[in-house]
């Protein structure tokens, strides 16, 4: 009876460290007025849009899943969605990537707060940029 529920807690113990590594944290904040001076010989960036990108907070987890939690403003009056090419991530080995695909509509003027997924990659999110077009 005691090999029985030890071996229950050994297969409960090993399949909730398993769920650990895919917990997000937040990742450390990096200031606004941090410079970074990555070369962009691609001339890679966010479509233009009529979205404001307010803030942002940055997340992953062990299994190097990269996720944003970003605020987004329509900057426009009337109703536009935001789709995956209008964010751009900047990530600490100077490559720039979209976030997986997602659409969300946005009325005229609203603010919203919306999770995203990177995808995984070994390197942190350093930035998230739009390219407003006003």
């Amino acid at each position: 009876m005691h090999k029985i529920i030890i071996s229950a807690l050994l297969l409960l113990s090993f399949s909730s460290g398993a769920n650990e590594t895919e917990v997000l944290t937040v990742d450390r904040v990096i200031p606004n007025n941090l410079e970074l001076a990555f070369p962009n010989d691609r001339r890679i960036k966010p479509k233009s849009s009529d979205f404001k990108l307010v803030n942002y907070v940055v997340m992953s987890n062990e299994i190097g899943e990269r996720w944003a939690v970003v605020t987004v403003t329509n900057a426009s009056t009337g109703s536009r969605t935001l789709e995956n090419g209008h964010l751009m991530a900047l990530f600490a080995n100077g490559k720039r990537k979209s976030p997986l695909a997602f659409k969300v509509s946005f009325e005229g003027s609203e603010t919203l707060s919306i999770t995203v997924s990177f995808g995984e990659n070994k390197f942190p999110i350093l930035t998230i940029n739009t390219e407003t077009g006003i």
